[in-house]
C-alpha cells in the first residue's frame, strides 16, 4: 500500500463509501491524489447527512494535530452548503473543518460558540480545544473570562497548558483558593505543565499558598525532572520506594490479612478505586486505559496487587511506559502512547485520554523505563481503605457503590 494511503489510514476507514459514490479504487491508489479532495467529492455526492457527517469526521481525525492547511479544492463552496445542512453534527465538523483550514469566519464564529452559554458545554470544550489546538491567541485571552462558567472552567484551566500565556501562573493561583478538588488539580497539573508555569508554582509551595501534599507524586516527579533542585529544595526529596518495597510489602500484607479483608466492604472498596485508580484502569468496563486493564488481571493475589501498587516501576510492559515530551514552546507533556503517524502522536494522561501533538511542534522526546502510575499510592490512603480496595480488586462482578 503507498505511503500516502497509510498516512491518511484514519480516513480511508471509509473507503467503501468513496467507492459507493463512483470513486474507483485505482484512484485512490494514486500517490498523486489528495485524499482530503476525494473526500470534498463524496461528501458533496451524497445527501444522506450520516454519510457526510462521518466523511467529515474522517477528514477531523486525518487533520488532527495539524495546523496552517491549505483547503481542498472544492472545499468553500462546499462548506457553503454543508453550513445550511439540517444536521447538526455537519455543521460542526464542517465549521470545525473549515476552522482547520483558516477560513477567518470560521474562526470568528468558533470563538462566539466558546462565550454563548446557550451552546451544550461539550460543543464549546471541543471547540475550544480545536482554537487552542490551532493556537490561537484570542482563544487564550478568553480563558480567564471562560473561568467563572462552571460548564467551561475546567476546560479552560487546561486550556492554558496549550498555548503559552504569561498571565496565567497569577490568574490560576488567584483562583486556586475558591476552586473545587478537580479543579484545583487541573490548577497544579497545568503550572506543571510549562518551566515559566512551574517557577510560579514553586514560589506558591514556598509560600504556604499551596499545600506539598496537593501535588501528586507523578507531577511532581515532572516538576523535579524540568526544574531540580529549584524544585525540591521546597516540595521535599521524593520516595525512593524501591529500596524499601519488601519492607512495605511486608506492612501491607499483615494490614490486609485474610480475616481483615473478610471484613471489609467492597462498594467502599470501589468508591476508592474510582478516587485513586479508576483514571488510569480499566476495570469492569469503567475507567481509564492510561495503564493495563485490571478485569482480567490476577486480582485474587495479594502478592501481585502489593507488588505492583508499590513499585509499579518493577517491570513496567513497553506499551504503558511513560513518555515524555517537551514542546518547541516549552510546554511538558507525560503520558503513554495511544497513536502515532507521520505528522502527529497521540498520548493518553491521567487528566486526559487524547492529547494530540504535532512532531513539528516536539522538540525532545523520552521514553521512560518508569510507570504513570506513581510510587507510594498506598501510603496516600488510611488502612481502612487500603484493606476495602483489596477486597474490591478480588471480586469477580461488579457491586455497587455504597
Amino acid at each position: 500500500m503507498p505511503n500516502r494511503i497509510k498516512y491518511f489510514g484514519t480516513i480511508f476507514t471509509f473507503l467503501s463509501l468513496l467507492v459507493f459514490h463512483g470513486i474507483n479504487r485505482d484512484v485512490l491508489a494514486n500517490e498523486n491524489t489528495d485524499p482530503f479532495h476525494l473526500l470534498v467529492h463524496a461528501v458533496g455526492s451524497t445527501e444522506d447527512t450520516s454519510v457526510q457527517a462521518a466523511l467529515l469526521k474522517g477528514m477531523l481525525l486525518g487533520l488532527e494535530g495539524r495546523r496552517s492547511v491549505h483547503a481542498p479544492e472544492g472545499w468553500p463552496a462546499l462548506s457553503n452548503t454543508l453550513a445550511c445542512s439540517t444536521s447538526a453534527p455537519v455543521r460542526q465538523h464542517a465549521l470545525a473543518l473549515s476552522q482547520i483550514f483558516g477560513d477567518t469566519m470560521a474562526v470568528a464564529s468558533a470563538l462566539e460558540c466558546v462565550q454563548d452559554s446557550s451552546i451544550a458545554a461539550s460543543q464549546r470544550c471541543s471547540t475550544l480545544s480545536l482554537l487552542l489546538g490551532q493556537q490561537n491567541r484570542e482563544a487564550s485571552q478568553l480563558l480567564e473570562t471562560l473561568m467563572n462558567d462552571p460548564a467551561m472552567t475546567l476546560s479552560a484551566i487546561r486550556g492554558y497548558a496549550m498555548v503559552r500565556n504569561d498571565q496565567a501562573p497569577s490568574i490560576l493561583l488567584s483562583r486556586y483558593s475558591d476552586l473545587d478538588p478537580s479543579q484545583q488539580r487541573a490548577v497544579i497539573e497545568t503550572l506543571a505543565s510549562r518551566k515559566i508555569y512551574a517557577e510560579s508554582l514553586v514560589e506558591a509551595l514556598r509560600t504556604k499558598e499551596i499545600q506539598p501534599s496537593a501535588v501528586p507524586v507523578q507531577v511532581a516527579r515532572s516538576l523535579r525532572n524540568l526544574l531540580g533542585k529549584k524544585f525540591t529544595n521546597v516540595y521535599g526529596a521524593l520516595p525512593v520506594v524501591g529500596a524499601e518495597r519488601e519492607h512495605l510489602i511486608k506492612k501491607y500484607k499483615k494490614l490486609c490479612k485474610p480475616s481483615a479483608v473478610a471484613a471489609a466492604d467492597a462498594s467502599r472498596g470501589r468508591a476508592v478505586f474510582q478516587k485513586t485508580c479508576a483514571a488510569c484502569h480499566l476495570l469492569y468496563g469503567e475507567g481509564g486505559k492510561v495503564g493495563p486493564e485490571l478485569t482480567g488481571a490476577n486480582r485474587a493475589n495479594l502478592d501481585y496487587i502489593l507488588l505492583n501498587s508499590v513499585y509499579p516501576s518493577l517491570d513496567v510492559p513497553h506499551a504503558y511506559r511513560t513518555v515524555s515530551v517537551l514542546t518547541v514552546d516549552g510546554r511538558v507533556v507525560n503520558g503513554v502512547l495511544a497513536e502515532e503517524d507521520e505528522t502527529k502522536i497521540v498520548l493518553r494522561t491521567p487528566e486526559q485520554p487524547r492529547v494530540v501533538i504535532a512532531k513539528e511542534d516536539i522538540d525532545f522526546r523520552k521514553i521512560s523505563r518508569q510507570s504513570m502510575m506513581p510510587d507510594g499510592q498506598l501510603d496516600a490512603m488510611k488502612p481502612q481503605e487500603v484493606i476495602d480496595l483489596v477486597k474490591y480488586l478480588g471480586t469477580t462482578e461488579q457491586v455497587e457503590l455504597p
